[in-house]
């Protein structure tokens, strides 16, 4: 990536806003009240997403936000304790807008902007949408960012270890979610199961969860869903804010500290956050300490930009460093400690001793996970249109140092490189209809540099354009969409030979005598993807939503090319040329209701699948595990149809008068059926999550106590069904038992005498009973290398205390 370029294009950027800024004199302005009481709500937040800027309300609850173009906006106000309110305002000239928040405890609008053209509120989207936000991240454990979300209702993670998630959406993951960074698709060879989303977790402020295709939007990998992680926004104009925010947890003795700061000056506005943590080997009750997880993460991250009358343009940019260790499972005959390779041959092992396990240091055999990531975001008003141009540049480069008796050499060293576009174009809005056209894509190469080859050298080229629309017809709200995309795809021949000294395969242009792991394929995958849904508010506490989406997904390089080893899984991993795109039909149905004392809301869906990929584990002719590499489970792709099921319900009372009690309920379910099955050992899918069940009953005390205020406490039970419902097939998965967790936590902020909030403390505790479980999602549970019918059990009772210290000044 040519930074001098950037910083070029950001100068010009900067220049043409003073000159369009001169000419334009468009404000919003106004107050801010408690509807019953009239008197002003000091601190509210009052943003403008659509622009990236907004205000906070001073003591009289005035605002005022400058440098805004002409045009409709999605306003939202938000006031601790109070019922956020989401408006369409008309900027022209100096527009005054007054707003009245009514107290509640119950959220019922909340502004998004992911799975449509632009901001919308999340109760008028067809589609199923949920969030979580900064706050509650802080008041619950999570030990990375994905593991944050995997509560939600119809969310799971399939995992390795604690720093080690990837995301499931109603029963499918990998390829088929779509991870988003603000807005831009995350690449870092998402097909792997042993390394999880290269996203500093404290740098996350919100995240947006689609259930259901997005396809329309996002292109292949939206198949089943979408993952947005959100930076913060910029902070009002005049000021300097951030925190400092420190996190300890007893079960590995994780330790994290972030410190952020951002400012805005006259609109000009920048950020930039450190953040370090490492842990040791997690524990629990049956295992001990389990060799191979402990991990060291470094992250920089920031942004630079200009928010003028005729839009705005950030510069964000993130480092990811992890030193991530590789378990796999293997034990001593007599002791059952586990015990770490020492040779090439393996033919020998040695015991992990005690001080081993309880250090922080990172295992010889362990990965080293980089990403590198800038994006130069865009927003161009002209007239009563607008202008949206995202380019991105990344490059993640993973290796696997698994050569014990040369571990500075990487057995697997992949290198790839994507740079990805997004171009929109708003219309003028006419009759009530919101149109939007655009363009999106990638072009993306990889590279082997190591010694050990699960995929080839390859190329490729997204490129997708796609119409949305919608429109407000008073109650109902509709929109639709349709979009086709082109994958054009070329895998590189490769060859190699070993190398004499150090004993290792190594790529070479010298065919003779030379292995061929890989030959060349080229092939243009394309599809029709679109979506149409309504939803019709009652009232404004009643609501019901309809949407019928057709995702596509283009098989990925692992399911096509896949031809060895994959470290870090004890697999050994085939692909398949012939493989066609996924098509999957997915319609959806959901209630919302809200009032005073209770909210919550049914969501139903029915998801067909045409050309499903799973793995499948291969037999010999003796109904044994098929050994190609001694050592690792032979495993081979296949294609079928697939049809997936479920749905979630939530129920939050607050019961009048205690309105600071608050009693959360949830549930979710997914039933998924191979439909090409020919036995019934085969007839389910893999990985799909057991019914889960949440309850939480939670305490918010509004009254004030000398330093202290904004109280909670909480005590929480998570059920998590038996799985029966396995792909047993050629011993490919294992049922799993049901199991029972109880959380529990309580928080304040520490005031000075006036009020001003010092830090705020957080006191969590996950699995307070120490339960020793299997997850289904977990991939641990499989970790037997010798055979003894035991894998690796979740982690056991886990203490967290977070401090975080927030930090304001006037620029």
């Amino acid at each position: 990536m040519n930074f001098n370029l950037a910083k070029h294009i950001l100068f010009a950027l900067c220049c043409l806003s003073i000159v369009i800024s001169a000419h334009s004199q468009n404000s919003l302005s106004g107050k801010i009240i408690d509807q019953k009481t009239q008197q002003p709500l000091i601190g509210a937040t009052v943003f403008l997403h659509d622009l990236k800027t907004g205000a906070i309300t001073d003591v009289n609850g005035n605002y005022i936000i400058t440098r805004l173009p002409k045009g409709k906006f999605l306003l939202e106000v938000k006031y601790t304790s109070y019922i956020s309110k989401a408006i369409i305002i008309e900027v022209n000239g100096a527009t005054i807008q007054h707003l009245s928040l009514e107290e509640n405890v119950a959220e019922l609008h909340e502004v998004v902007v992911t799975g449509a053209s632009q901001a919308t509120d999340i109760r008028r989207s067809p589609i199923s949408i949920i969030t979580l936000d900064r706050k509650q991240i802080d008041q619950n454990i999570s030990t990375n960012i994905i593991d944050a979300i995997s509560k939600l209702p119809g969310v799971n993670a399939v995992t390795t270890g604690p720093n080690i998630s990837k995301p499931f959406i109603r029963g499918l993951g990998y390829n088929r979610i779509l991870t988003l960074y603000n807005g831009v698709r995350q690449e870092g060879q998402q097909w792997g199961d042993e390394h999880g989303i290269e996203v500093d977790e404290y740098s996350i402020d919100k995240i947006e969860v689609i259930k259901g295709p997005a396809s329309l939007i996002y292109g292949s990998d939206a198949l089943a869903g979408v993952v947005n992680l959100l930076t913060p926004n910029p902070v009002p104009t005049g000021t300097i804010k951030g925190n400092i925010l420190s996190n300890y947890q007893s079960n590995n003795g994780l330790v994290g500290l972030s410190v952020e700061l951002a400012g805005n000056k006259n609109g000009f506005v920048w950020g930039a956050r450190i953040s370090q943590k490492q842990a040791s080997n997690y524990q629990n009750k049956n295992d001990g300490k389990v060799f191979g997880t402990s991990f060291n993460e470094t992250d920089f991250s920031g942004y630079v930009g200009v928010n003028r009358a005729w839009g705005y343009s950030h510069l964000n940019f993130s480092v990811y460093d992890n030193l991530q260790g590789v378990p796999d499972g293997s034990r001593d005959s007599v002791t059952q400690k586990f015990t770490k390779q020492i040779t090439e041959e393996d033919t020998i092992r040695q015991i992990v001793s005690d001080k081993e396990l309880n250090a922080y240091s990172i295992p010889n055999l362990h990965q080293h996970i980089q990403h590198y990531r800038i994006i130069l975001s865009n927003n161009f008003f002209i007239g009563k249109r607008k202008l949206a141009v995202n380019l991105g540049y990344q490059q993640s480069v993973r290796r696997e140092f698994n050569h014990p008796q040369h571990i500075d050499i990487a057995g697997l060293y992949l290198d790839l490189k994507t740079i990805t576009y997004d171009i929109k174009y708003y219309l003028r809005e006419l009759k009530g209809w919101q149109t939007t056209i655009g363009i999106n894509g990638m072009y993306q190469t990889n590279n082997n540099k190591g010694t050990e080859f699960i995929i080839p050298n390859y190329a490729q080229f997204d490129i997708g354009p796609f119409v949305f629309v919608k429109k407000s017809f008073n109650k109902i709200d509709v929109s639709a969409g349709a979009r086709y995309d082109i994958r054009y795809f070329n895998n590189d021949e490769m060859f190699t030979k070993t190398n004499s000294q150090t004993g290792f395969d190594m790529i070479t242009t010298d065919t003779t005598g030379a292995n061929r792991p890989f030959t060349s394929f080229n092939h243009t995958f394309s599809g029709v993807s679109g979506s149409v849904g309504a939803t019709y508010s009652f009232n404004e506490n009643f609501i019901v939503k309809a949407n019928i989406a057709r995702g596509f997904r283009v098989p990925n390089i692992a399911e096509i090319s896949a031809n060895g080893v994959h470290p870090g899984t004890n697999i050994y991993q085939i692909g398949n040329t012939t493989f066609l795109p996924e098509f999957s039909l997915q319609e959806d149905v959901g209630i919302l209701f809200s009032s005073k004392h209770i909210s919550g809301g049914v969501e139903l869906f029915n998801n067909d699948i045409s050309n499903y990929i799973f793995n499948q584990k291969l037999s010999n002719a003796q109904g044994q595990d098929s050994t190609i590499v001694q050592g690792n489970q032979t495993f081979q792709f296949k294609q079928s149809n697939a049809n997936l099921i479920g749905g979630e319900a939530n129920l939050d009372i607050h019961p009048h008068p205690l309105d600071w009690l608050h009693v959360e309920n949830s549930v979710s379910i997914v039933y998924a059926m191979n439909k090409g099955a020919i036995t019934d050992s085969a007839k389910y899918l893999p990985f799909i999550p057991p019914i889960h069940t949440r309850s939480e009953l939670r305490a918010n005390v509004k009254k004030k106590f000398k330093y202290f205020s904004t109280l909670f406490a909480k005590i929480e039970m998570e059920y998590y069904a038996a799985q029966n419902r396995a792909y047993l097939a050629y011993n490919t998965e294992t049922t799993t038992p049901s199991y029972t967790l109880f959380n529990a936590g309580f928080g304040t902020d520490i005031t000075n005498k006036t009020g001003k909030v010092l830090c705020k403390l957080n006191i969590l505790c996950n699995n307070i009973f120490d339960v020793a479980y299997y997850s289904n999602m977990s991939r641990l549970k499989y970790f037997d290398p010798n055979q003894t019918g035991r894998g690796i059990y979740n982690m056991g009772r886990n203490f967290s205390v977070k401090l975080i210290i927030p930090l304001s000044f006037k620029s």
